[in-house]
Order: structure tokens, then C-alpha cells, then sequence
């Protein structure tokens, strides 16, 4: 898969509507990646406007909650 560009968590914007982090699209909209794809160790995040993706560079171990499972836990990203 071709990616459009490759974006640091960091970089992106929690979007509380979206329930995802979203970072801007050239097309206008924005890329988004939920929590649940991350924890999931999804990297991809998709336009929904266009057929442009971005890979998410992250560390998946701090978006996994503290018994191991996923849900609808709190996130806490580390600095770095």
C-alpha cells in the first residue's frame, strides 16, 4: 500500500466528535484513526474524502489498557 506521508501520533489532534485523531488531508478533510484501531495496532489512517492514507507512527504498547484488553479505556500517550 502507498502511503501519502507518514505522521507522528504526537502530530495529530484528539477530535472528541470524531472520537478519533485526525490530522489534515490536502483535500480538506482529515485523516482519522480511532482508538480502538490503535489499539489494535492499526498504522493506517484513511481520508474520507479521498483515497489518500497516511501511516501513524506510534507505539502501540501505550495505547493498550492496563489488563491487556481493548475497550473503552482511558489513553494516555507518553511524550517523547
Amino acid at each position: 500500500m502507498s502511503v501519502y506521508d507518514e505522521v507522528e501520533i504526537e502530530d495529530m489532534i484528539w477530535n472528541e466528535d470524531l472520537e478519533a485523531y485526525t490530522y489534515q488531508c490536502p483535500c480538506g478533510d482529515l485523516f482519522q484513526i480511532t482508538l480502538e484501531e490503535l489499539r489494535l495496532g492499526e498504522e493506517i489512517a484513511h481520508c474520507p474524502s479521498c483515497s489518500l492514507v497516511i501511516r501513524v507512527v506510534y507505539n502501540p504498547a501505550d495505547f493498550q489498557s492496563s489488563t491487556g484488553e481493548t475497550g473503552n479505556g482511558t489513553c494516555v500517550v507518553a511524550a517523547a
